[in-house]
């Protein structure tokens, strides 16, 4: 079995909406203390429904592609729906991560709750 699945390594080597949204509606930096793992989630938010999503990350193959996964699965996506979104979610539409890797899309889900709960 391949360490990286084709999903996961097209997310990693194409990383989609990279970059920070301008005038952002929500906005969460969150770090991984144990790997140094760091994601900035910036979001624009309009009547309740998620219009833009950038990233910005330093960190692993897993934490890049799974940052680069979630800004396309909740754009567009009401924020209440987004925010029933899981770490399991981005693992499976990734085709799995490396064993170890699972900070990677707990990463990437902590920075959506947070960017949800305290909106600029």
């Amino acid at each position: 079995m391949a360490m990286f699945s084709p999903q996961l390594l097209n997310h990693f080597q194409q990383p989609r909406n990279v970059g920070e949204v301008e005038q952002a509606s929500a906005v969460a930096e969150v770090e991984n203390p144990v790997c140094g793992d760091v994601l900035r989630l910036t979001l624009k938010i309009e009547a309740d429904r998620i219009v833009a999503a950038r990233f910005r990350a330093q960190g692993c193959v897993a934490s890049i592609a799974c940052a680069s996964l979630l800004t396309e699965l909740i754009t567009g996506k009401q924020a209440q729906e987004a925010a029933e979104l899981r770490a399991s979610d981005l693992v499976d539409a990734l085709g799995g991560v490396p064993e170890g890797s699972g900070h990677a899309a707990e990463l990437a889900i902590d920075a959506l709750k947070m960017a949800l709960a305290k909106p600029c």
